[in-house]
């Protein structure tokens, strides 16, 4: 068994919509990213390369790299499942806390654990998304921006 832990922030103010596990939960505002800037796909991406020890998003997806410009972020996550799969390594269940003072999660719930299970390769069930403020502290509090912290566990290949 292994787990991986990813994080992901973006500052809000970008083009919209935002995106939450490829689901629009807010089309009036987005996030500053060189991606579609889905915060949860990244903390997942992130979580899935560490249970396999693959390094980082920004490692095999550099956001220097013009090719990444408004890329699709759950595909980014099924790559890295692809290349965890490469390395033995399969997903097994994910869980993924929003960070957000203004963001609504509550009603996506089920489709954002949907689009990232189906990316991970898992049922909806395997994958638990939640929800939580800073109670109007810091960066996230003022509505600047919206983290996503997520854990994955993993088993290896015998």
């Amino acid at each position: 068994m292994r787990i991986g832990w990813g994080m992901d922030v973006h500052r809000l103010g970008g083009e919209p919509p935002l995106l939450l596990g490829g689901v629009v939960v807010d089309d009036t505002r987005g996030v500053e990213a060189t991606s579609d800037g889905d915060v949860a796909a990244h903390a997942v991406t992130d979580a899935v390369l560490g249970a396999a020890s693959l390094g980082d998003l920004g490692e095999h997806f550099p956001s220097d790299d013009p090719r990444w410009h408004g890329a699709d972020s759950l595909e980014l996550l099924r790559e890295a499942v692809r290349m965890a799969a490469d390395a033995g390594v399969r997903p097994r269940f994910a869980d993924v806390t929003v960070i957000a003072q203004q963001v609504r999660v509550a009603p996506h719930r089920g489709a954002i654990a949907a689009g990232l299970a189906g990316a991970l390769g898992l049922a909806a069930s395997e994958v638990s998304v939640k929800a939580t403020t800073t109670d109007g502290l810091g960066w996230i509090g003022r509505g600047e921006g919206i983290g996503v912290v997520a854990v994955v566990t993993a088993t290896v290949a015998s």
